[in-house]
């Protein structure tokens, strides 16, 4: 089984099994540890094999990153958990199994309006227990809403003309209203699913994406 996400110099295939809640992936992709506007959450869970995708999930997700960079180019985001590189069990995520989920850390802006990363470390889990208000604010930070959703519109856009798609976005619904207020947000409302009850964590600090791509039965996994 391959995972380094090329096979003599050309981008490796992916092919998923089963579900995210219950899944394994074959040739999948670590998405990059940085860009001109992004970076991954923490380098340890890069080191560890925590951000491996599904090859198609990792196209579009590098193709909005550039699609961004023109648009909106002095804001950061920041990628967070996605899979192993043969899926499966993602503790302590409940999903995360065949290459088809990704979490993204809040675009976020500093007491100075700037486009700052969210400060992630072991201290505060890696920024998965940073902690937002119901408007979005912390005691340092605000949720930059207006680029989180220009994210989301990007990524579904680019998903759409890949071939692919978006099958539901995980936010926090006390966050919600905020974000659908925002330029993109009637795009956001015709064309994304997402949750309407809270999930079983917050996801005040993070939204879950969950790409749709078509998977083999679980049952037809290859054994290693």
């Amino acid at each position: 089984m391959t995972c380094s996400g090329v096979v003599l110099g050309k981008p490796l295939s992916s092919t998923c099994f089963g579900t995210p809640a219950k899944g394994a992936l074959v040739d999948a992709v670590q998405l990059p540890k940085s860009g001109e506007n992004f970076k991954v959450y923490s380098e340890l869970g890069w080191l560890l094999n925590r951000t491996y995708v599904h090859s198609k999930v990792a196209q579009v997700i590098r193709q909005s990153f550039v699609r961004l960079n023109m648009e909106l180019p002095d804001i950061k985001f920041m990628l967070a958990e996605t899979g192993w590189p043969n899926g499966g069990d993602f503790k302590p995520h409940k999903t995360h199994q065949n290459g088809l989920s990704v979490d993204f850390m809040v675009p976020v802006m500093n007491k100075t309006n700037q486009s700052v990363y969210l400060p992630t470390s072991w201290r505060n889990q890696f920024g998965y227990a940073f902690e937002f208000n119901d408007l979005g604010q912390s005691q340092n930070y605000q949720i930059d809403f207006e680029s989180l959703a220009a994210h989301l519109k990007s990524l579904d856009l680019i998903a759409k003309t890949s071939g692919i798609g978006i099958k539901r976005v995980i936010f926090d619904p006390r966050l919600q209203p905020m974000l659908m207020a925002t330029k993109e947000g009637a795009y956001l409302q015709n064309n994304i699913v997402f949750n309407t009850q809270q999930a079983w964590v917050r996801h005040d600090e993070h939204y879950h994406v969950d790409f749709a791509v078509t998977c083999m039965p679980l049952k037809d996994e290859p054994q290693t």
